[in-house]
């Protein structure tokens, strides 16, 4: 059931994300879309996989209905923009490469290495989902699953790495679109991100035991050395 759930989850995503990109732009004719689309369809579906085989308590607390009486208004209020913002993100991409065209198109060398830049950050991205079987998609206390202190692996590093792989994710996604403006517009959504940590560490110095000890033995939040 786990793993249907999971593959659902999976068409649902390459469903949303070809509507986002492919109607904005007006045609299918868009290899660097198309490209972009299967290859992440095919690292998404390896990803699901692998979770629902050997991380199913991660996948789980993933695919889990984004609702709970413990979670902080402010988080609500948050999260409702980070979507609002990534819809609107992807939305943008086609109307700048196909109309604005606000910027001068990047090198292929550059775009290029905007595909590696977002494998990378996915990759950080799903490591962090299988080291921490709590990290959900809403803020919230979760004492009731049992929740523990997670401060080894990349958690050892960096206390949100899972933000720090979905902004590089972003990052490659638009440099392999060939849209620097949309880059630059990820500046926004990195304000969002840091608001919802401070209400994500607000939360889980009162709900998780050690937190605070946690906070102060790995001092940064989302870069090394940065922040």
């Amino acid at each position: 059931m786990l793993m249907l759930k999971g593959l659902l989850g999976v068409l649902s995503q390459l469903a949303l994300l070809t509507a986002l990109l492919l109607i904005p732009a007006g045609t299918w004719q868009w290899p660097r879309a198309l490209q972009f689309l299967a290859g992440y369809g095919i690292v998404l579906l390896i990803a699901t996989v692998l979770l629902a085989m050997f991380a199913p308590a991660s996948l789980e607390a993933r695919l889990e209905l984004p609702a709970a009486k413990s979670q902080p208004v402010a988080d609500r209020v948050v999260t409702a923009l980070i979507v609002l913002m990534a819809f609107a993100w992807f939305v943008f991409i086609p109307i700048d490469v196909f109309y604005l065209q606000l910027l001068p198109v990047p090198e292929p060398f550059i775009s290029g290495l905007g595909a590696l830049i977002g494998l990378a950050g996915y990759g950080i991205l799903i490591l962090a989902i299988f080291q921490n079987e709590f990290a959900v998609p809403i803020v919230r206390d979760q004492s009731e699953r049992g929740q523990v202190l997670i401060d080894t692996g990349l958690y050892g590093l960096i206390r949100h790495p899972f933000y720090l792989g979905f902004l590089l994710f972003f990052v490659g996604i638009g440099l392999w679109l060939e849209s620097y403006a949309s880059v630059l517009m990820l500046s926004i959504l990195l304000v969002l991100l840091a608001a919802r940590i401070f209400i994500e560490e607000k939360t889980l110095s009162k709900s998780l035991p050690g937190y605070a000890d946690y906070v102060a033995k790995v001092k940064y939040r989302l870069l090394p050395f940065v922040w």
